[in-house]
């Protein structure tokens, strides 16, 4: 009889204990999902960037190459 309550009290022991890593668990995946939307959106955000940037780029070397050309216009001249 002893013995079936030791057992039992184990059990419970052992139950609680792994509702409380499941509970830990829960906590932890649930802050990582958080971290891990804030940094798609911080991604997100520089690709963006990124875009904007090339696109800078690319009007950059028009312009620079349309004033080459014109200079190289005169220097034919």
């Amino acid at each position: 009889m002893f013995g079936e309550e030791l057992t039992v009290s184990r059990l419970v022991e052992k139950v609680n204990d792994l509702l409380r890593r499941f509970e830990e668990m829960k906590s932890q995946n649930e802050s990582l999902r958080q971290e891990v939307m804030t940094l798609k959106a911080q991604n997100e955000a520089k690709d963006i960037q990124i875009s904007k940037l090339q696109e800078e780029l690319t009007a950059k070397n028009i312009e620079s190459d349309d004033i080459l050309g014109r200079i190289e216009e005169v220097l034919r001249r």
